[in-house]
C-alpha cells in the first residue's frame, strides 16, 4: 500500500496502475519452478539420485555456464535470458519474488509496463553476462532472477529516494522496523560488495551479478528519468508498507 502526500492510501490492487508485469514475472517464475525438478513436486523427475541428476541437467540446460557461454555454441546467447526464470530451491525463489513484489510495483508504475519489462530482462541479461565474463573459466551453473531484481532495486533507489519500507533484520531479532529505502538499499549493496570480495568459484550466491544489476539499474534510471521522475520534495514522501 502507498501513502500519498495527502495521507490517503492507494492499494496496489485497485485502479489502472495495477502492476501486471510484476505480477506476471512472479507467476511465471513460480510456475516454472514448481514444474521443474528443483521444487521436488513434479513426480516425473523421480526422487533421490535420479532427481539430483535431473536437477543438474536442468540447470545446465537452462542456466548460464560461463565456459559454455563463451564456447561459440549458437544456443548459448539465450542462456542468460532463460536463466532469469530458473531458481535453485524454495528459499532462492521466495527471496527473489519477495523483493520483486516489494520494489517492482512502484518501479513498474513509474516506468510503464512495457519499458519495465524490457528493463527487467535487459538488466538481468547483462548482469548474468557480466558475471560470466568475470568467471569465464567457471563450469558452475548460474540461475535466478537476482541480477534483474537487483536492477529493479537500483532503479528504485534513484526514482524513490525518500520512500520508506518496513524491514526485518535477523540481528535485531526480526523486529519490523521502518527505514528510508535508500538506507536499506545502500546497506544491501555494501553487504553484496563485501560478500563478492570473499566469494570464490565454488557453488553459491553470485554476488557480482547482484552488483552489476544494481549498478545498471541505478544508471539507467538516472540517465532515462533524470530528476524529473524522482519522488521527494517538500511534500510528505510516498511510503511503501511492504516488507522485504
Amino acid at each position: 500500500m502507498i501513502e500519498t502526500s495527502s495521507g490517503r492510501h492507494r492499494p496496489w490492487m485497485a485502479g489502472p496502475g495495477r502492476p501486471w508485469m510484476t505480477y506476471g514475472l512472479i507467476v511465471s517464475c513460480c510456475l516454472i519452478f514448481v514444474l521443474g525438478p528443483a521444487s521436488g513436486l513434479n513426480p516425473g523427475y523421480g526422487s533421490g539420485g535420479r532427481l539430483m541428476e535431473a536437477q543438474s541437467t536442468y540447470f545446465e540446460r537452462w542456466g548460464v555456464v560461463p565456459t559454455a557461454l563463451w564456447s561459440g555454441d549458437p544456443d548459448q546467447p539465450l542462456a542468460p535470458l532463460t536463466a532469469l526464470f530458473v531458481h535453485g530451491n524454495w528459499l532462492h525463489l521466495l527471496g527473489n519474488m519477495l523483493f520483486l513484489y516489494v520494489f517492482g510495483a512502484m518501479t513498474e508504475e513509474r516506468m510503464g509496463r512495457l519499458q519495465f519489462a524490457v528493463f527487467y530482462l535487459a538488466t538481468g541479461y547483462l548482469a548474468l553476462l557480466g558475471y560470466a565474463a568475470a568467471h569465464a573459466d567457471s563450469a558452475q551453473s548460474l540461475v535466478g532472477a537476482s541480477g534483474a531484481i537487483s536492477g529493479v532495486l537500483g532503479a528504485f533507489l534513484w526514482l524513490f529516494p525518500r520512500a520508506r519500507v518496513t524491514s526485518l533484520f535477523p540481528f535485531l531479532l526480526f523486529l519490523p522496523l521502518r527505514f528510508p529505502a535508500w538506507a536499506v538499499l545502500i546497506f544491501w549493496v555494501a553487504l553484496q560488495w563485501l560478500a563478492a570480495r570473499q566469494a570464490d568459484d565454488r557453488p553459491g550466491v553470485a554476488y557480482l551479478a547482484h552488483l552489476v544489476g544494481f549498478t545498471l539499474g541505478f544508471l539507467y534510471a538516472w540517465a532515462r528519468f533524470g530528476r524529473t521522475a524522482r519522488v521527494g520534495g517538500a511534500a510528505r514522501p510516498s511510503e511503501g508498507e511492504s516488507q522485504p
